[in-house]
């Protein structure tokens, strides 16, 4: 007599991988996410923030009932970055900008008044534009003579009077050398060696005499690539031998793009 096998039947179910401890390890990530955010918000220590943030997790979890939906997107504004109008930023970076020339202003004005009581108030221009304030010394006849690098008595006592100004200051500086168009002679192979020697001899009179920190200026030689005068009249060639004594903003790029539009709407002095 034969026997027949029963089938064994499977009972019914999930028969792959048990995948329940998703929903534990998703718990643990989000209330780890609500901890570094209230571990954010308290090392500002801005109570008011605190607490509306507090209030806002209490909420979120079901400990507090509200009639208020927060539905805020995107970055939260402080109310003092409003316009007066609450709409829209305040132009930050219009502000930033219009205190950088304040501060370059008023740093000409100290330099004009300095130059002034020297009765040395023609021998200098000045410009204020994206790179900070350009300090020109004009006449440059009276600084170099023809193919020559050594200060006269003038060019000393503008530099002494320049240098009383600058070394209280934190600014970086650019010493920038200029020739004319005519071709150097002896000891000088090129514009770019005469103008570069120039500014470095400008360069060690302010650092060695007017006491300016050596870590924040430098000097640079343009040759006869910049003129500012056209034409080969003394008077010509006498501007385009120059020296520029740069003070260098240390505000941010978009800061500094601004400043010469606050140059062109200021008055003229």
């Amino acid at each position: 007599m034969s026997v027949r096998r029963r089938r064994r039947i499977q009972p019914d179910g999930h028969s792959g991988p048990d995948e329940r401890w998703m929903a534990s390890y998703l718990d643990m990530i989000t209330v780890l996410m609500c901890m570094f955010i209230v571990l954010f918000s308290m090392s500002t220590i801005d109570l008011k923030k605190f607490s509306a943030l507090s209030a806002s997790l209490a909420t979120g979890f079901g400990q507090e009932q509200t009639e208020r939906i927060d539905v805020s997107e995107g970055v939260v504004v402080p109310p003092e970055l409003l316009e007066e109008d609450g709409e829209g930023f305040a132009d930050i970076e219009l502000s930033a900008a219009q205190r950088e020339f304040d501060d370059l202003s008023a740093l000409r004005d100290r330099i004009r008044t300095a130059l002034s009581e020297q009765r040395l108030t023609d021998t200098a221009t000045f410009t204020i534009d994206s790179r900070g304030l350009t300090i020109s010394l004009v006449s440059a006849e009276t600084f170099f003579a023809t193919n020559s690098t050594a200060l006269s008595g003038i060019a000393v006592t503008i530099l002494n009077t320049l240098g009383g100004v600058l070394a209280s200051i934190p600014n970086e500086i650019s010493v920038e050398g200029h020739a004319d168009a005519r071709q150097s002679a002896a000891p000088f192979a090129t514009n770019w060696e005469l103008s570069a020697a120039r500014a470095t001899q400008v360069l060690r009179h302010l650092v060695e005499t007017c006491g300016i920190d050596p870590g924040v200026i430098k000097s640079v030689g343009y040759g006869d690539a910049r003129p500012v005068a056209e034409g080969t009249s003394p008077e010509a060639l006498a501007k385009n031998r120059r020296v520029d004594v740069v003070v260098l903003s240390g505000a941010d790029e978009e800061v500094r793009q601004l400043l010469p539009a606050l140059q062109a709407k200021a008055p003229s002095r």
